[in-house]
């Protein structure tokens, strides 16, 4: 998770939000037998029948390698159309050539031959369809939500800035210019300053050591660097790197044939990153970090966590102890945000990603002074779960709450295909939605044991507290 910089999130976290106690009892109902009726119809069963995902799906790979998902929900006119790209900045190696994942946000508006950017942005505004992008570590997404009526227009445009994106180097300076920009503001956060302090401190050869928008120096150089921007694209846009996710009211045969026309020509030629891999760190790390503004303190811990895997139940576990440990059912948290007031919140994210990352748990504290006092309540919370296993009826709850949250948010389209795209990036795929929540409900009170012995380690952390002007 990034909190630094909102318009880079991508469309909630994998594992839901916490659903209000009403719409709870609505969906135990409906689980229990009633008929679930989203607003784009009624759900159709998922292949199998016994995962948690409830509409059918169809996946399709075209000869270029290019996957497409399609998730037809019958009613209300509707669609979202996302173009996921299984690159972010974990796959900028190079030295020096940081920021590019990002940067291709923007440059993929700039238009092509057939559709300069202002025929593009009529295009769009005349569907009134909503288009956007975000750009994380472990991908670069592309979507639209339209009438479903305007398909065949959405594949024509975007199959063709995919294939045919146009820019000379005037156009291309200036849109760095406006990166590094975006940078400099960002700056203004004291969140971004830590998190890109963290980062950078955490990680001594993986490329998570630099934040989605780059390193300052790479950033800044960025205008200079015109010819290796198409490489990065040539290298990296192509269709085995690419996932379509179609969600809402159309016909799959239909879709797929207009893909198949318009996609089909779309050369091989993707290029795997070179990205090293992060040696085990032994050792706690630390960092105090100066910020050049007025803010309360902050406090961020992130340790060491693992790759992806839903097969794997430790790691599934270990997923879970940011709501077992630090939720706002928490122990800490009734004490530190309620009790005694003495943090504005406490809060941790424990999230997924291609390669291990950094399971964070971060506070903003009243008073200065009160930092080290926070960190060793983190550190008993931490301990009093290595001496006692959760109570089954509190494990019982988080595993309700993680599957109540996450169907109540695939209310529309775009919801449904936002909520897969991490995974789509991660895995190539939507299987792993199904395999992780058998595995949600498969973890005892022994594996969050071994998980809080296993990852919440001294050892596996970076510490990183910040300070602003007195």
């Amino acid at each position: 998770m990034q909190p630094i910089d909102a318009l880079r999130l991508s469309p909630g976290p994998i594992k839901g939000v916490l659903v209000k106690p009403i719409i709870q009892i609505m969906l135990a109902i409906t689980l229990a037998g009633g008929a679930l009726m989203p607003a784009g119809g009624p759900l159709r069963a998922a292949p199998g029948g016994d995962g948690v995902f409830p509409f059918a799906t169809e996946t399709h790979t075209l000869d270029n390698g290019l996957r497409v998902i399609l998730i037809p929900i019958s009613g209300g006119g509707l669609m979202s159309y996302y173009s996921v790209v299984r690159t972010g900045s974990r796959d900028e190696y190079e030295p020096g050539r940081t920021g590019f994942a990002h940067f291709f946000e923007h440059m993929m508006f700039r238009g092509t031959k057939n559709y300069p950017a202002a025929l593009y942005d009529r295009t769009v505004t005349g569907m009134g369809a909503d288009a956007n992008a975000y750009t994380t570590d472990d991908l670069t997404a592309y979507h639209l939500s339209f009438a479903s009526s305007d398909l065949e227009t959405v594949i024509r445009i975007e199959s063709d800035r995919f294939q045919h994106l146009d820019y000379a180097e005037g156009p291309f300076q200036t849109e760095a210019g406006a990166v590094y920009g975006e940078y400099r503001k960002n700056r203004t956060s004291p969140w971004e300053v830590l998190f890109e302090a963290l980062q950078a401190k955490a990680f001594s050869r993986h490329t998570y050591g630099h934040t989605t928008m780059g390193f300052e120096a790479d950033i800044k150089a960025m205008p200079t660097m015109y010819a290796y921007s198409k490489e990065f694209f040539n290298r990296y846009y192509r269709p085995e790197n690419v996932v379509l996710l179609l969600a809402g009211d159309f016909d799959s045969a239909a879709a797929l044939a207009l893909i198949r026309k318009h996609y089909g020509e779309w050369k091989k030629g993707y290029v795997p990153p070179q990205v090293p891999a992060e040696p085990e760190q032994t050792a706690e790390r630390r960092i105090a970090v100066r910020y050049d503004g007025r803010t309360l303190p902050l406090l961020v811990v992130g340790y060491k966590g693992q790759r992806f895997d839903p097969s794997d139940r430790l790691m599934v576990a270990g997923s879970m102890l940011d709501d077992l440990l630090f939720g706002e059912t928490s122990d800490i948290y009734q004490k530190l945000v309620l009790q005694e007031q003495s943090v504005e919140f406490i809060s941790a994210d424990f999230g997924f990603n291609r390669d291990p990352g950094l399971w964070n748990i971060y506070a903003m504290v009243k008073d200065p002074a009160g930092v080290p006092a926070v960190l060793e309540e983190i550190d008993r919370t931490v301990a009093a779960y290595l001496d006692r296993p959760v109570t089954a009826s509190k494990l019982e709850n988080l595993k309700k709450r993680l599957k109540y949250s996450f169907l109540m948010n695939l209310d529309t389209p775009d919801k449904v295909a936002g909520r897969l795209a991490r995974f789509v990036a991660i895995t190539g795929g939507i299987e792993a939605v199904d395999t992780l929540y058998r595995a949600y409900d498969a973890v005892t009170a022994g594996d969050i044991q071994q998980a809080v012995a296993t990852y919440l380690s001294p050892k596996r952390r970076t510490v990183v507290t910040l300070k602003g002007r007195d």
